[in-house]
């Protein structure tokens, strides 16, 4: 029997675009502390009484104008990514490696796709949330997560994590294929790339993660890597949430200075999620569009996320090798 295996980690998604399913997602997800720091009982009448009412409906109608006929995008990608590093590994001669994914909100629950592993008796785990950059309201509460449910299952693998990844050679080379690629089948090249990253309160700068540095590090080497020069490319933060302060620039802002600027082309990145979801096709392809080009600006274009591409589902699979196979 296997006793390795590698648990891939996104985010999560509603199981169907209806209200009361993404009132239940967004109950589980914005009741994470780790990511709404405010105290729980105050949190607690602001979300039940304000928030899901409110939003449930809403955000239903915008999950629904993305959802496929297979169903989340979110959830298509990272299934095919599973099965696709599966594939890679058995090529390389890997093939008792169990590979299977999880999502920290929704399903399939981190929890239960342990105790899959435990009755099938995997005594080293690779845990590897795909978040190329570190932040406690992504990468942290997934650890914590899986640490907790392995204590509840009262079961005990030799852990290793991956917790970020954010200059990885191989996925900072995915990055700039996908656009060299992107340009050569839209016949041109913008006037300014927009790399967008998901946005963080900036207090969690102030107390030293990492996250915004390692988006601005992400965005540079991209940035290298096609040879753009600083003023051929701008990184900003997108979704902000509530009336903090988030880290800026703001996306919506700079997309909305890029068209008044009469901006001839834009093309538009997001090299923080390797997966399309919610945020990236209709937060930024949609509503991005309608921002820039409202405000005056010329061609719009949202550069998909890595997905399948081969070039990251290898770089993928050499990390996790390297992991795996790094001694304690």
């Amino acid at each position: 029997m296997p006793t390795s295996a590698i648990l891939l980690i996104n985010l999560g998604t509603p199981a169907e675009p209806t209200p009361a399913a993404v009132r239940r997602y967004l109950k589980e997800f914005l009741s994470d502390p780790y990511v709404v720091e405010i105290p729980r009982l105050v949190w607690w009448i602001i979300l039940n009484v304000f928030i899901l009412p409110k939003r449930g409906k809403d955000a239903a109608a915008r999950y629904a104008s993305i959802w496929t006929k297979e169903g989340s995008p979110l959830r298509v990608h990272t299934v095919a990514q599973s099965k696709f590093v599966r594939g890679y590994l058995g090529e390389r001669g890997h093939r008792d490696l169990l590979v299977d994914y999880a999502m920290r909100y929704g399903e399939p629950a981190i929890k239960s796709q342990l105790s899959v592993f435990k009755e099938k008796n995997v005594n080293e785990l690779l845990l590897l949330p795909l978040y190329p950059q570190y932040a406690r309201s992504s990468t942290a509460t997934v650890l914590d997560a899986a640490t907790a449910a392995m204590q509840q299952l009262d079961y005990h693998p030799r852990v290793r994590t991956i917790e970020q990844f954010h200059d990885h050679p191989g996925y900072i080379a995915a990055l700039a294929k996908s656009v060299v690629e992107f340009r050569t089948r839209t016949a041109g090249r913008a006037d300014k790339l927009v790399m967008s990253f998901h946005g963080v309160p900036q207090y969690t700068v102030t107390r030293g993660e990492p996250y915004r540095d390692q988006c601005i590090a992400t965005g540079k080497l991209l940035a290298k890597a096609l040879d753009l020069g600083e003023n051929q490319y701008q990184i900003c933060f997108q979704s902000r949430f509530g009336r903090a302060e988030w880290i800026k620039p703001y996306t919506a802002e700079v997309l909305a200075e890029l068209g008044r600027r009469k901006t001839a082309r834009v093309d538009l990145i997001c090299p923080g999620f390797v997966s399309d979801c919610l945020e990236t096709l209709e937060e930024i392809a949609v509503e991005g569009k309608a921002i820039f080009t409202d405000a005056g600006g010329g061609e719009y274009n949202y550069i998909p996320c890595l997905n399948e591409r081969h070039e990251w589902l290898t770089a993928l699979t050499d990390m996790a090798l390297q992991a795996l196979e790094k001694k304690s």
